[in-house]
């Protein structure tokens, strides 16, 4: 999730035409990337670490703003003034409600950018936990911990989140504490331009699933699912999850901030202060007002940015196209990723398009559970998901070459694809031959 900047909460008039204007100021003519990552870090025995531990994860916020520079981000809660966040050069540091450390990266004007930067996040990880009991997981999701043991950290809008969210998703408390996914945020030039794009990303959505699953492991047993993190998604919230039917097949700017205005909200801020919005829409926010004992208020633009935060579909339209859905795997496989999505909707736009018409869909739910319990070794659209696999990173190498970029980049994908397995099998051999921490916890490093 995104660094939330304080902003001020005062009457304004937003109507669904200044949020249109708002959305078609977001092109951008640019081919630009920027990558999201969510690590968590572990003890040698599998426990999690919570934020208030000596070395835990204050502390290593702390040291990253010690070496960075960066400016860090208080909030107040009953637990104290503490450091949630860091924002500088164009990036941000944040944490996710169980403690898992997402670096949201500065955009790049080519994949070799996007390379240099999580490489160097990763290595000042690794420099900061020398010596302490920290171990740092490329997996989508925890493989130890019970899920109650894990803390929530003090940040006021996952306080009303962990309330909330249980009530419509059975698995909400391990959506939030325990998955780890990689996204990749790229630039649409106009409305039709993104409806091509989003078409393609949410049409691919299960494939991507199937290419990256890499959690199989949960509370310390094998789950029988190749992502038990898209697993836990789907039970989550199926309002503000998935693959959205208001714009599933035809997607313009009108109909997802349709979307947006009708999916109950979780909190507002007015005044500083993170208050329950108890399912209000924003469409009734923005035309009746809330009212409590210090006044009516209405929402502004700034509070439109943080609804866009609170709503968790596969794709979602921001000022970029955030592309979701996939387990984080290893740093080569992340930087993959990267250069996949950039190959395809920047390089081979049209052939990525036509494959996704010739592949005919079903019901995207049923396909996203289908590819979570058999990652690549299943079928999907009636055939072979391996070989669906292996002709869409062809066409995104294709991509790649038309726009000038790193072929190499997308090596890691190539090869995983072209074992017909995804990168969870390895983690499930591994498990079979060790399952004790020393060992699995060596096998799943990022």
């Amino acid at each position: 999730m995104p660094f939330e900047a304080e902003m001020p909460n005062s009457e304004a008039t937003l109507t669904v035409a200044s949020l249109l204007t708002l959305q078609a100021s977001y092109a951008s003519k640019n081919k630009w990337i920027g990558g999201e990552y969510e690590r968590t870090v572990v003890r040698g025995d599998g426990r999690s670490i919570g934020y208030f531990e000596r070395d835990g994860i204050g502390w290593i916020l702390g040291e990253l703003q010690r070496r960075l520079g960066w400016t860090p981000y208080v909030e107040h809660t009953e637990l104290g003034d503490n450091v949630i966040a860091l924002e500088g050069e164009g990036a941000s540091i944040t944490l996710e409600p169980g403690g898992q450390v997402e670096l949201s990266g500065r955009p790049f004007a080519t994949l070799m950018g996007l390379d240099a930067e999580v490489r160097r996040n990763r290595a000042m990880l690794y420099d900061l936990s020398r010596g302490k009991d920290h171990h740092w997981l490329a997996i989508g999701l925890t493989p130890y911990a019970r899920i109650d043991d894990i803390a929530f950290v003090p940040k006021g809008r996952y306080a009303i989140m962990r309330e909330y969210l249980p009530k419509v998703g059975p698995l909400a408390h391990w959506m939030m504490k325990a998955t780890t996914s990689v996204q990749a945020n790229l630039d649409y030039a106009d409305e039709a331009d993104c409806a091509r794009k989003f078409r393609v990303s949410l049409g691919l959505g299960p494939l991507n699933t199937a290419m990256f699953a890499n959690s199989p492991i949960a509370e310390g047993r094998l789950t029988g699912w190749r992502s038990y993190r898209a697993y836990v998604w789907t039970q989550t919230d199926p309002a503000r999850t998935g693959f959205p039917e208001a714009v599933r097949d035809e997607y313009s700017h009108q109909r997802w901030i349709d979307y947006l205005l009708d999916t109950p909200m979780m909190f507002m801020k007015l005044g500083g202060v993170w208050t329950p919005a108890s399912g209000l829409t924003f469409r009734s926010w923005m035309t009746e007002g809330y009212q409590d004992a210090r006044g009516r208020h209405f929402p502004t633009t700034a509070d439109w940015e943080l609804h866009q935060t609170s709503v968790f579909p596969e794709v979602r339209v921001k000022r970029t196209i955030e592309i979701r859905g996939a387990d984080l795997g290893s740093i080569d496989m992340c930087v993959a990723f990267g250069a996949f999505w950039y190959g395809l909707l920047y390089g081979a736009l049209d052939e990525a398009e036509a494959f996704v018409a010739r592949n005919k869909r079903g019901d995207p739910m049923e396909e996203q559970l289908a590819v979570a319990k058999s990652g690549l070794s299943g079928r999907l659209w009636g055939t072979d998901t391996a070989g669906l696999a292996r002709e869409i990173v062809r066409i995104a190498a294709r991509g790649l070459r038309a726009v000038g970029e790193d072929i190499d980049l997308l090596t890691p994908l190539e090869l995983q694809v072209a074992s017909g397995e995804s990168p969870a099998d390895r983690l499930i051999r591994a498990w079979e031959e060790d399952p004790r921490p020393a060992a699995f916890l060596n096998a799943c490093a990022y």
